[in-house]
């Protein structure tokens, strides 16, 4: 784990600006916010790849939209959390957004993770995977997307309907 989110908990301890300031730099492109390199780029360090530093005010923003008193610790994977609250809601446009989600390309995924993480307000996430997860969308072979379906499509509670009788013979 990379700890960023403990960085930006520890933070916000010390000053609750903190939250609006990186909540604000979710109306720019991620990294294009000046006023939140304060609270990111102490935590970059060294970094050069423009993915990895764009995920990384992504996520911060995120967090701080849906930071919560009292809600500070692990929460769920994403595909978890989009799973409880399709089964709490009953409503299938949770799997719609999920699915456009997955299907994001760089261009949109950050507009498809503020519409996921505003719908998931009532849920904690875990922004650390979150993280992890997004610094490897770009995979080819789409791990970070594949993950996040299987934690999806394992973790909803409706369960597929068992057969109630035997199936009939066919005469031959």
């Amino acid at each position: 784990m990379s700890g960023f989110i403990v960085w930006l908990e520890n933070l916000n301890a010390k000053d609750t600006k903190v939250r609006a300031v990186l909540r604000r730099s979710l109306a720019f492109d991620p990294g294009q916010f000046v006023q939140a390199y304060p609270y990111v780029e102490p935590f970059m360090k060294d970094e050069t790849l423009p993915w990895r530093r764009e995920m990384h005010y992504l996520v911060a923003g995120l967090w701080a939209s849906h930071w919560a008193e009292g809600r500070a610790g692990v929460g769920m994977a994403i595909g978890k959390a989009c799973a409880a609250h399709q089964a709490a809601s009953g409503s299938t446009n949770t799997e719609r957004r999920f699915i456009a989600l997955l299907d994001a390309d760089a261009d949109q995924l950050p507009h498809r993770l503020r519409q996921m993480v505003a719908l998931l307000k009532e849920y904690s996430i875990d922004f650390e995977g979150l993280l992890s997860g997004l610094l490897y969308w770009n995979d080819e072979q789409r791990r970070t997307h594949n993950q996040w379906a299987r934690d999806f499509y394992r973790n909803l509670e409706s369960q597929p309907e068992t057969q109630t009788t035997e199936p009939k013979e066919t005469g031959k």
